[in-house]
């Protein structure tokens, strides 16, 4: 059983993601006034409930990182998952100012910047102080990778003047020293609360990253970034974390118990938190299924075909669930089955059986409800699968990230030797084969198989120099959709500067 402090004030924190004026007019007023102790505990828990809505589900943040991505694509099924043409812009790479979903995520993430900025204005402990601001930073840096120029207000700023803004060198040097400086104050754990090795390991993904959003078209790793990674990463690996030997435990409805590897992660406990975690199956699976759900989201076979036989990553049967309902880990390929091994049908009568091929737009009417590999990558939570909060924590962070992470400074300073080890042991947990030698492409395929629906794959992608390419079901793209647009209802601020090209 979880023991875990519960935050009650999700609902605070998504009245303040409902619109960016409304943030900054609650906020202003929380930071100029007298605030008691007991706010100041609300005031950051609703810091903790406003990731929420912008991380917690594929359709959003995640949504932005891999349906624009080699992983994920959300096929038309005729009048299922049309929306529109949303989501077909995202994976073509064509979306422009005045995609919904990009506009609610950019408003979303400044959500949380602002209402931990306000955390800072209610006279916080110094480790209120330090979990508010790696939250922010937290968020800044999404925004920061997400549109290049990130706004930003000080606590008890004037809020009737537009927020100010920083571009990508000034943001970088502020998440740098600002990660440095509460490191030694945020607490040791555990994971479900802002954390020293969260800290780390965000300041990780700045130095990594750093040259890829200076010059996202042409990246660049300065040896001293690369050197400050590996030393981030030894520091975290004295946490004592240890990769969990079955793969799916990481993101098991226990998995604040069973997951030796999660460094940072969102507390959830079924019934009563407002996740919507649940969308991580329930965006995916077919209507006949246990969970139903919305049979929508699917892998790409090109991105299937880079995991052996062997890997665990590709999945399998798990206790608790496949024994539940017939429902397996992993990538769903072929013919599907309830608890009984009885196959199922889709609502036509045809054998439920997905398949790899899978279209954009889909036009058979045989072929709709089956097209593409499905993925359960979050064990179903089925004793609280009909409340829609289920009680696996979200994971944000996880030790293997930071070994794949190190893997790649020690490959772009020449340590080919000692990346090629690390990466076979990562490897040889998760039951594949040993690799003889490693190059950036097939360190860039591992980051895949490892991390794969996480939120991190347009982020290697671009930092990989692949973004632009063609894949399955896309074609070549522009340079410009290397960074989002800022939203059309976001340039009423002067000091936000629409990125080139839209």
């Amino acid at each position: 059983m979880k023991s875990k402090y519960i935050f009650s004030f999700a609902l605070v924190a998504l009245s303040f993601s409902a619109c960016t004026k409304l943030d900054e007019n609650l906020n202003g007023q929380v930071s100029s006034g007298g605030v008691s102790s007991g706010n100041v505990s609300s005031l950051l828990g609703a810091s903790y409930a406003a990731m929420i809505g912008p991380y917690q589900a594929p359709w959003n943040w995640v949504a932005l990182q891999e349906v624009t991505s080699d992983e994920v694509i959300v096929p038309t099924r005729a009048g299922d998952w049309d929306d529109n043409g949303a989501w077909r812009s995202l994976h073509l790479h064509k979306w422009a100012p005045d995609h919904s979903r990009i506009s609610d995520v950019f408003r979303d993430l400044n959500s949380i910047s602002y209402v931990a900025t306000s955390v800072l204005g209610a006279n916080p402990s110094a480790t209120q102080a330090a979990e508010a601001r790696f939250l922010r930073a937290f968020a800044q840096f999404s925004i920061l990778d997400g549109w290049g120029q990130v706004p930003y207000r000080d606590a008890g700023e004037d809020v009737t003047k537009p927020s100010r803004v920083r571009n990508a060198a000034d943001e970088i040097n502020y998440l740098i020293t600002e990660l440095t400086a509460i490191i030694p104050t945020l607490p040791s754990g555990p994971a479900n609360v802002a954390n020293k090795n969260a800290a780390r390991t965000l300041l990780m993904k700045v130095y990594l990253n750093k040259g890829a959003f200076l010059n996202r078209t042409a990246p660049t790793f300065d040896a001293a970034d690369m050197a400050r990674v590996i030393t981030l990463a030894d520091e975290i690996a004295t946490g004592g974390y240890v990769l969990t030997a079955n793969y799916f435990d990481n993101f098991a409805p226990t998995n604040d118990i069973l997951s030796k590897e999660n460094i940072f992660t969102a507390q959830n406990i079924g019934g009563a938190t407002g996740s919507d975690l649940d969308g991580q199956w329930k965006c995916t699976t077919h209507y006949n299924q246990n969970p139903n759900g919305y049979n929508g989201f699917s892998s790409l076979s090109n991105f299937y075909a880079k995991f052996e036989a062997a890997d665990k990553r590709r999945g399998g049967t798990y206790a608790g669930q496949t024994n539940v309902s017939g429902l397996r880990v992993g990538f769903l390929v072929g013919q599907q089955v309830d608890q009984n091994g009885v196959a199922l049908k889709d609502r036509k009568g045809n054998p439920l059986a997905f398949t790899p091929e899978v279209s954009i737009i889909e036009r058979d009417p045989n072929h709709l409800e089956v097209a593409g590999i499905r993925v359960i990558k979050y064990p179903v939570d089925y004793a609280n699968a009909g409340s829609r909060k289920p009680d696996n924590d979200w994971v944000y962070y996880r030790y293997s990230d930071v070994l794949l992470m190190k893997a790649e400074a020690q490959m772009r300073t020449s340590q080919t030797a000692a990346a090629l080890t690390l990466v076979n042991s990562l490897r040889a947990v998760r039951g594949a084969s040993t690799l003889t030698s490693l190059t950036l492409d097939v360190l860039l395929d591992e980051r895949g198989r490892e991390l794969y629906w996480e939120g991190f794959r347009r982020q290697d992608l671009i930092r990989f120099g692949k973004y632009l390419a063609a894949w399955q079901e896309k074609p070549a793209s522009e340079a410009k959709y290397l960074v989002f647009p800022i939203p059309d209802n976001q340039l009423g601020n002067p000091n936000l500067i629409q990125n080139t090209g839209y």
